[in-house]
């Protein structure tokens, strides 16, 4: 077996290159947290000609809404979710310099084309262990759209998150 990959936000192009589909990684550094409002928001500023609240290029996007932290904790169980929820967003992100989502399930054929497109990748994480996750999130901040509640823009800092590489920039995918 071998061991996993450790990388940083935020990820180099080569960074990038160099994962496979089926690779395990421990991922640390910023990342940041959305799923579909803040998705329809992010890409509505987009299309509108607006700042972002965060700069993409780099970046990864994890695919959560975590429940409050418990007295203690920095953040509640933050499991992914379903990344198909996000497919109608991602390859207008990806364009502008997002490297990587987070979340689980399969990705449509727009986003699969788009990853080998723009030299990104899809992460899988560990679905149902939103408890077990939480542990490699050590911060948690409020970036836009407090409205949202859960669904909220944060910033995450990651330490070791486990992660596969669901899809990768050259077109593997390891749900074929």
């Amino acid at each position: 077996m071998t061991q996993p990959y450790t990388i940083h936000t935020p990820l180099a192009d080569q960074t990038v290159r160099d994962l496979k589909a089926g690779d395990e990684v421990l991922l640390s550094g910023t990342v940041y947290a959305a799923r579909d409002q803040a998705h329809r928001r992010l890409c509505a500023l987009i299309e509108a000609g607006q700042p972002l609240p965060f700069g993409l290029t780099g970046q990864v996007i994890y695919y959560v809404g975590p429940t409050p932290a418990r007295p203690g904790r920095v953040i509640g169980a933050a499991g992914p979710t379903t990344a198909s929820r996000m497919d109608a967003f991602t390859p207008a992100l990806l364009a502008r310099g997002l490297k990587a989502t987070i979340g689980k399930g399969i990705r449509g054929p727009e986003v699969q084309q788009a990853i080998v497109q723009y030299g990104a990748v899809h992460f899988a994480a560990l679905g149902g262990g939103g408890a077990l996750l939480s542990q490699y999130i050590t911060a948690n901040e409020l970036v836009a759209w407090d409205d949202l509640g859960a669904e909220a823009l944060r910033r995450l800092e990651f330490t070791d998150f486990p992660l596969t590489v669901a899809y990768d920039a050259f077109g593997g995918c390891v749900y074929r």
